[in-house]
């Protein structure tokens, strides 16, 4: 999928010169939660967000540091701070220079970006313009959409066992070695062993996930790699002979 996809449009926007007021009023009365900033001329200048209105004076949220801390930061990101915590234009308490991405950058980046930049938006760009808004939830809605559409096949008890070791001999983390897989009537019986708890339910979805199962039954128990100690499914510990 790429962003062109799933992106919302039209996008609400404000310009550089508008009242802060005005841009709370757009967002609350759209439900949305960010806004980009574009001026007169189409161009993008930067992302107004509810976080931006976190810290205010009106509300006596601004930052209040120790001298000896304030002395430290510097005038010049203190002059900074206080724009934004008492300005009254959009362009005093956007955030500029903004992360963007292209209609048809596809969906995997976007996410990516999104996580690396620690960012809950992205505008989405058509040459130098603004034509659509990527938010986590579109990111749901997408996901939402691709669940009602799937309508998976069920596999046979062979086809269930084969997908199931296909799958697991893709991951790095999986403990395909020291596993065996049985599968009766759709039910999946998982024995073996595992070095680390966090394989067993992850090797269980890995099953949940495979069209035709029906349930999974864990055996699998899990081997403690500095003691020895063995931790079964159902939760009973043995531990290695002189370790008692």
């Amino acid at each position: 999928m790429k962003a062109q996809d799933v992106m919302s449009r039209p996008v609400f926007s404000v310009e550089p010169t508008d009242s802060a007021t005005s841009a709370i009023r757009i967002m609350l009365q759209n439900h949305i939660s960010g806004l980009p900033v574009i001026d007169a001329e189409g161009r993008l200048q930067g992302m107004l967000t509810e976080g931006d209105f976190l810290r205010r004076t009106e509300t006596a949220t601004q930052r209040q540091r120790p001298r000896w801390l304030a002395f430290l930061v510097g005038p010049g990101r203190l002059a900074d701070e206080y724009t934004r915590t008492h300005g009254r234009k959009v362009s005093e308490i956007m955030t500029p220079d903004p992360v963007t991405v292209m209609e048809n950058t596809p969906l995997e980046e976007v996410v990516s970006l999104m996580e690396k930049r620690r960012i809950k938006r992205v505008p989405v760009m058509k040459d130098d313009k603004v034509v659509g808004i990527i938010s986590r939830a579109n990111l749901l809605y997408a996901l939402a959409s691709l669940a009602r559409e799937a309508k998976p096949t069920s596999l046979d008890d062979r086809a269930i066992r084969e997908r199931l070791f296909a799958e697991l001999q893709g991951q790095s983390w999986a403990p395909t070695g020291s596993l065996d897989i049985i599968v009766r009537g759709g039910v999946v019986e998982l024995w073996g062993t595992i070095m680390d708890e966090r394989e067993r339910q992850a090797t269980i979805v890995a099953a949940e996930n495979i069209p035709g199962v029906k349930r999974v039954d864990d055996h699998l128990a899990w081997i403690e790699p500095m003691t020895g100690m063995v931790v079964e499914a159902d939760g009973t510990v043995t531990y290695p002979i002189g370790n008692r």
